[in-house]
């Protein structure tokens, strides 16, 4: 889903990179000595520092996007919130270097604002999906260089293997990354008023279909209730405990429950069901009147 900036919008961009990249590159000293100032003494003014002289990576990872039809200006600013969140948990003390740090905080933030927004069907779900989505054109090209030929099955197969995916999935992410987003308003062909969402067909119940379904369902819930009326109490208990339960209970449950052995729960229960079927056929001779439409 490309977006264009206007002319404005990249005039304001391009000033942006040129002050980003005048700022002063800082010392080892000097960027452990602001992050502790920040850290410790919640110092604003040198989280400032430490984030503008660093706003260069942003720049530089968020370069390594746009290709992906993105605004520059969207990438930094992703970036930029990658950036303060490394500042808010870089510890001086682990002796890492600030940039080795906050590049991966950064390109996080910046692949997840892509995965958000490169199209309106979200792409990328799990970690193995995202691998995939950033990695496939890489190993692709990698891959068809090597051969002088197009992606084939095999290759496929290697790059399942090296992103531990099902091929399956490489095939559906190399379509979804051919393929743009299309609106179902779009027209089809040059002449004629039909549009795409004309063509797709709506596979839920008519209102006359669920109607059908809702008038039944109570009609068996009434045959039902008059059903189990005519049970004893200890059927009736055995009949909604075994079977009007999602979770059934075990003979040998009902057994202590009732003070009986389980062989004469299941005698119950059994006498139960012959007397609840012989209620339910005197309103219907239609065995397939007391099955439920899918």
């Amino acid at each position: 889903m490309a977006l264009i900036e206007t002319a404005e919008a990249q005039r304001a961009n391009a000033g942006f990179i040129r002050r980003s990249m005048a700022e002063p590159l800082l010392s080892r000293e000097r960027e452990f000595a602001l992050a502790r100032a920040w850290r410790e003494q919640g110092d604003e003014r040198a989280l400032h520092q430490l984030t503008r002289s660093y706003m260069r990576l942003v720049v530089a990872v968020a370069a390594k996007f746009r290709h992906y039809g993105l605004p520059m200006s969207d990438l930094v600013q992703e970036g930029s919130v990658g950036l303060m969140q490394a500042a808010a948990r870089f510890e001086p003390e682990r002796d890492i270097r600030f940039s080795t740090y906050a590049t991966w905080w950064i390109r996080s933030a910046i692949q997840d604002f892509i995965l958000r927004n490169w199209s309106i069907v979200r792409t990328g779900t799990t970690a193995a999906q995202k691998s995939l989505f950033f990695n496939l054109r890489r190993l692709r090209a990698q891959i068809e260089e090597a051969s002088g030929e197009r992606l084939s099955q095999a290759g496929r197969a290697k790059i399942a293997a090296a992103l531990k995916v099902d091929v399956a999935e490489v095939e559906a992410m190399e379509s979804r990354l051919s393929a743009s987003d299309q609106s179902l308003n779009a027209g089809i062909g040059e002449e004629g008023d039909d549009e795409w969402q004309d063509f797709l067909s709506d596979e839920r119940p008519s209102p006359e279909e669920h109607i059908v379904v809702s008038h039944d369902g109570a009609v068996r819930s009434r045959w039902l209730s008059a059903a189990l009326g005519r049970l004893d109490r200890r059927e009736r208990t055995i009949i909604e405990a075994r079977r009007l339960t999602d979770e059934g209970a075990t003979l040998e449950e009902l057994g202590q429950r009732l003070g009986v052995s389980k062989e004469r729960v299941r005698q119950l229960e059994h006498r139960a069901l012959g007397k609840l079927r012989k209620a339910i056929m005197e309103n219907s001779t239609l065995p397939s009147d007391l099955l439920m439409e899918d």
